[in-house]
């Protein structure tokens, strides 16, 4: 499939997203790596904070497997940027807590991120963007509530910073 071609199949779909969203990833992390961090640091971070979370919550929101959550919470716990605390509901699962220097982390990535938002909109016509936004937020939300089990892992990510 070429590029500028309109997905006409699922497969078409599938190909377009994943080309996107690696070249998204890819760009933000070398953007973030210049400030000292990592996309899957900072993409935890930010859904720690949201609202109390268990880590196998954040590995499921984050798109990472718990062995691999196990070792970024671990990494972000030496640098003092996250803590994990047993659950109120369930003592076996453990929550994360953002620290006031996780925060300030993340605050120091926003005018980072907020430049590749902008750049990656800069690819639409102004008037075709926020109908792009919404169009997105309708799928995300739409996406299978448990996750979907196949035969082929997914490829893990690299480890925190």
């Amino acid at each position: 499939m070429l590029a500028g071609m309109t997905a006409r199949t699922a497969g078409d779909l599938l190909v377009q997203l994943q080309l996107l969203s690696r070249d998204i990833e890819l760009v933000a992390a070398q953007r973030l790596e210049r400030v000292g961090t990592s996309l899957r640091a900072v993409s935890v971070l930010r859904c720690a904070d949201r609202e109390e979370r268990t880590q196998g919550e954040l590995a499921e929101l984050t798109c990472l497997d718990k062995s691999t959550m196990v070792h970024t919470i671990d990494a972000l716990e030496r640098a003092g940027l996250a803590t994990r605390r047993p659950s109120r509901e369930d003592r076996r699962a453990r929550v994360v807590f953002v620290t006031d220097a996780g925060r300030a982390l993340v605050a120091a990535t926003e005018p980072v991120l907020s430049g590749l938002h902008d750049s990656v909109l800069a690819r639409l016509p102004e008037a075709d963007r926020e109908q792009f936004l919404r169009s997105l937020a309708v799928l995300v939300a739409g996406r299978s509530p448990e996750p979907v089990s196949t035969a082929e892992r997914a490829p893990r990510r690299r480890s925190a910073r």
